[in-house]
């Protein structure tokens, strides 16, 4: 049986950030990362942002192999976690012992209720592959769902000059997160852009000929297209854990301040863990990039011998277009906001409030801001309306 001091399960961008948070504190200790994907660990952003924009796709590896003296096993998913003998099995059928294991399994796209060959849930490189490849033969698409996938990827691809018909279940876009007044101009913004929207509708069957897609909504609309892309949401890969008996809840593995799950030597981090968060005051799963990162390498630490508490309040970002926006804590359109614009709707901020104190900032066309935004929710202050009112300002050049 082959044997190593730490193992990852997870090819993805927690896996190196984990890799890296190791090799600061034992530079000698054997690491092993297994991937269900055929590619190493690479950003997972660009995606459906930058390399829709001509960033070199050479830029997304991580090179976490080199870097760090990890062993790869790509293509090869585990099967099973045996805690109490401290192996772990592959799909091939061999067996491996760890000392520390880190579950990073990240999670699976949410698909759609009906038939849906073809669709590209845009998640991984080899969809993303998929998706260009469809762009070389055809002009128009059609994406399903307008969270985060679904806003960038729709922007990304009439960026490009390709038609897009965004289909999603709300009236506005980012009606979810967004006051209803910015989700109505980033809806209008679209539409300016080109964009066909088919707001408050649901697509109902999918049927596919060669190289076009037949897309039909429940009331009664069909639309052809060269290539589908759904985004709607993903679900926690956490299956593997719950089959070796480690605690879960309704948003993923649960583990404690320092990232441990149930079993003290094994350890969860990134899409799949979910963590209590004290400044917010309730448990959460974080999907984004600045998550894996920070969480990814402080389960490294933790894993080769620090106790270093993960109290970290991430960030996530996105860019549609010509704009942008950072965000950081709650951002939920159902809590109380403020909106403080510079210029309306092209470059502010907008507060995020929970009994009067300040649980989340969004912050739209203002880069450099995150770290003022960071330290208003965690000082858990009460404020008033009006004095959230020029608190964060542009930064000038």
């Amino acid at each position: 049986m082959e044997a190593f001091k730490y193992i990852i399960i997870g090819g993805g961008m927690t896996a190196d950030s984990a890799s890296r948070g190791i090799r600061q504190m034992d530079p000698a200790g054997s690491i092993a990362v297994f991937s269900n994907e055929p590619y190493p660990p690479y950003s997972r952003p660009p995606l459906s942002k930058g390399l829709w924009k001509g960033k070199p796709v050479d830029r997304i590896w991580r090179n976490t192999e080199a870097r760090y003296g990890v062993n790869l096993f790509l293509n090869n998913p585990v099967s099973a976690i045996h805690p109490a003998e401290k192996t772990l099995r592959s799909v091939e059928g061999k067996s491996f012992h760890y000392e520390k294991l880190l579950i990073a399994t990240g999670g699976s796209p949410r698909r759609l209720p009906c038939h849906d060959p073809g669709v590209i849930y845009l998640n991984t490189y080899e969809a993303y592959l998929k998706l260009r490849e469809k762009t070389e033969k055809g002009d128009h698409f059609i994406v399903i769902g307008a969270g985060f996938t679904g806003m960038e990827i729709s922007a990304a691809l009439a960026g490009t000059g390709k038609k897009v018909t965004l289909i999603f279940p709300s009236a506005l876009i980012g009606e979810r997160i967004f006051p209803a007044d910015l989700a109505r101009a980033v809806t209008d913004y679209y539409i300016e852009k080109g964009v066909t929207l088919l707001d408050s509708a649901r697509v109902s069957d999918i049927q596919s000929k060669k190289d076009e897609y037949l897309v039909m909504t429940a009331d009664g609309r069909h639309l052809q297209a060269t290539g589908v892309v759904a985004g709607i949401g993903s679900i926690p890969n956490i299956a593997l854990a719950e089959s070796a008996g480690l605690a879960v809840d309704d948003k993923g593995i649960v583990v404690d301040e320092c990232l441990r799950t149930s079993d003290p030597d094994i350890y969860a981090a990134g899409d799949v863990a979910s963590f209590f968060n004290s400044f917010l005051g309730h448990w959460l799963r974080a999907e984004h990039e600045d998550n894996s990162n920070v969480q990814g390498r402080t389960a490294g630490h933790n894993m080769a011998g620090q106790i270093e508490p993960y109290t970290y309040l991430p960030f996530f970002y996105s860019d549609i277009f010509d704009s942008g926006y950072e965000a950081i804590g709650d951002i939920d359109a159902g809590l109380d906001t403020v909106s403080d614009w510079i210029t309306p709707y092209r470059q502010g901020t907008v507060y995020y409030l929970r009994n009067n104190r300040i649980c989340g900032v969004l912050l739209w066309n203002l880069r450099r801001r995150l770290d003022e935004a960071r330290k208003l929710i965690e000082r858990q202050e009460t404020v008033s309306r009006d004095g959230l009112k020029g608190l964060i300002t542009p930064v000038v050049f």
